[in-house]
C-alpha cells in the first residue's frame, strides 16, 4: 500500500520483527543504530526520567497516543519504534507526504481487525502529521478515540497551529529538544564501536568527528549518514592505525560528505565573528559579502533558524520604515525555513539576505524605542492624562475620566489636537525618521501629524 510501512510486533519472531529486527547488515547505519530502549536514546533527558509519561507508557504498557514535536533527527521515529518494541505492539508507519484519507482509514481498519481477531495492538506512526489536511487528521480520530491504535504522530511544526484540536486534546504532547554537539558526538562514538555499527573496525579522529558534528547540525540521523559515507570512503584504500583499525580522518570525511571543511567554531570566537560580519555586511548594503558569510555558516552546519531570527531582528533594527516590507520578508523567510528545512531553505535565506542588503537603511525605530525605555527606567513616567483614562465603568465620569476627550475620527484629517503623553514627557521626540527610502514620506507626514497633535 502506497504511503504505508508495516512491521510485526517487537516480540513476534515470525512477524518480521520490529524496526530493529530489520536492521540487517545491508540496512543504513542510521537504521542499524536506532536505539532499542529509552535508556539508549541520546538526549531528551526531560522525557526519559523515572516516572515520566513516556517511561510510564513504555514500561507500563499503557494505551496512550503521543504527539512528538521537535526538529529533524531528534528521535521522533525512534520513540515510536521503542513504544512498539517494548510493548509488543505491531508497528505501522504512514508518511503524511504520500498517504491520503484512504490509506489512513485502511491502516486503522486493519488495526481494528487485528485487535478483534488476535488481541494484538498496533502502534500507528504518522510522520510529518502537520502535512495532513483537516480531513486526513479527522480520519485518525476513530482509531484514537476507540483505542484501536496507539497513535504516535511526529511533527516539526507547532501542533497548536498544525494539528486539529480534537486530535491534540486526545494525545499527550511531548516536545523534543535539539541535540547538543555532545549528544551527536555520543551517537558517533557509539556507532563506531557498537556491533550493529562499525564494530570497532574503524577509528574516527578528533578533527573528523568535529567536522561531522558541525555538518550534522544537531541531527543524529544526518551524523550517522555522514559517518557511514566516510567509513565507506576510508575502507577504499584508507590508512590504518597501530591496531589495524581503518582511520577516518577529516579529509576523508570532507570528501565523503561532498563538503569543504569550513574553519568555523560554533561555540568559539569565529561563530560570533562570522555572524557579526554577516549582520554588518547587510547593514552596510554589501549583498555579496553577506552571501559569503551566509554560505560559510550554512556549510559549517549553523542552524538556519538562528540565521533567520537574526534577519528578523535586523529588519527592524537597521531598516525599519525605510522599507516597511523588510520585516515581512524576514518573517516569511523564517517561516519558510521552518517549513521546508535545508537544503532548499538556503534559497529562501539567500533571497531574504539580498533583499535586506539592498534595502534602504534606517535605525530610527530602535533609537525611538530605546530612548522611550531609557525615560521609563529613569522614572519619567507621570500619570495618564484624565481625558485618556478608561471611562466605561460607573462613576468614571465623576472622577473626570474621559471628559473632554476628542474622538479623532470627528476631527479634520482624522487627527485631534490634544495631549496624549504624560506631562513628564510632554515634549519627547522619540521617533525621528530619516529621509531614506520609504521613510522620507513618513517623515513628512509624521512632522505634520505631530504639529497638529501638539497644537502647533
Amino acid at each position: 500500500m502506497e504511503g504505508l510501512f508495516e512491521m510485526g510486533g517487537g516480540t513476534s519472531p515470525s512477524g518480521g520483527g520490529s524496526l530493529s529486527h530489520s536492521a540487517h547488515a545491508a540496512a543504513p547505519l542510521a537504521v542499524r543504530m536506532r536505539p532499542r530502549t529509552l535508556d539508549e536514546l541520546v538526549g531528551q533527558q526531560q522525557l526519559k526520567g523515572p516516572g515520566s509519561p513516556l517511561r510510564q507508557l513504555v514500561e507500563g504498557d499503557q494505551s496512550l497516543s503521543l504527539l512528538l514535536w521537535g526538529p529533524p533527527g531528534t528521535g521522533k521515529t525512534t520513540i515510536a519504534s521503542i513504544v512498539s518494541q517494548q510493548t509488543g505492539r505491531r508497528f505501522v508507519e504512514i508518511s503524511a507526504v504520500s498517504a491520503g484519507v484512504k490509506e489512513v482509514r485502511a491502516a486503522i481498519e486493519a488495526a481494528r481487525a487485528t485487535l478483534v481477531a488476535t488481541g494484538a495492538e498496533t502502534v500507528l506512526f504518522v510522520d510529518e502529521v502537520h502535512r495532513f489536511s483537516k480531513a486526513q487528521q479527522d480520519a485518525l480520530l476513530p482509531g484514537v478515540e476507540n483505542r484501536w491504535v496507539t497513535l504516535v504522530a511526529a511533527t516539526t511544526e507547532n501542533p497548536s497551529f498544525s494539528v486539529i484540536s480534537p486530535l491534540l486534546s486526545r494525545s499527550l504532547l511531548l516536545r523534543l529538544e535539539s541535540l547538543t554537539e555532545d549528544d551527536v558526538r555520543e551517537v558517533l562514538d557509539r556507532a563506531v564501536t557498537d556491533e550493529r555499527g562499525l564494530a570497532g573496525g574503524h577509528v574516527l579522529d578528533e578533527e573528523a568527528a568535529a567536522h561531522i558534528v558541525r555538518l550534522a547540525g544537531g541531527d543524529a540521523r544526518r551524523s550517522l549518514t555522514y559517518l557511514e559515507a566516510a567509513a565507506g570512503a576510508a575502507s577504499l584504500g584508507g590508512r590504518t592505525d597501530d591496531e589495524g583499525r581503518i582511520v577516518i580522518d577529516v579529509s576523508t570525511a570532507e570528501a565523503a560528505a561532498d563538503q569543504a571543511a569550513v574553519r568555523y567554531d560554533r561555540d568559539g570566537d569565529q561563530h560570533y565573528d562570522v555572524i557579526s560580519a554577516f549582520i554588518k555586511s547587510i547593514r552596510g548594503s554589501d549583498a555579496d559579502a553577506a552571501l559569503h558569510y551566509l554560505a560559510r555558516m550554512l556549510e559549517a552546519g549553523e542552524d538556519p533558524r538562528f540565521i533567520a531570527r537574526r534577519l528578523i531582528i535586523l529588519a527592524s533594527e537597521d531598516i525599519g520604515l525605510a522599507d516597511p516590507t523588510a520585516l515581512t520578508t524576514a518573517v516569511a523567510a523564517a517561516q519558510a525555513v521552518q517549513l521546508i528545512g535545508l537544503p532548499e531553505g538556503r534559497i529562501t535565506l539567500a533571497q531574504a539576505v539580498i533583499a535586506l542588503a539592498v534595502a534602504p537603511k534606517s535605525n530610527a525605530v530602535i533609537v525611538a524605542v530605546d530612548e522611550a525605555l531609557r525615560d521609563v527606567r529613569a522614572g519619567r513616567i507621570g500619570t495618564v492624562p484624565p481625558h485618556l483614562r478608561d471611562a466605561h465603568y460607573a462613576g468614571a465620569k465623576k472622577l473626570g475620566h474621559g471628559t473632554d476627550y476628542k474622538y479623532s475620527h470627528d476631527e479634520p484629517y482624522g487627527i485631534a489636537s490634544q495631549q496624549y503623553a504624560p506631562d513628564a514627557i510632554g515634549d519627547a521626540r522619540y521617533y525621528r525618521p530619516t529621509e531614506l527610502g520609504a521613510e522620507g514620506p513618513v517623515k513628512q507626514r509624521w512632522e505634520r501629524i505631530r504639529a497638529i497633535i501638539r497644537g502647533r
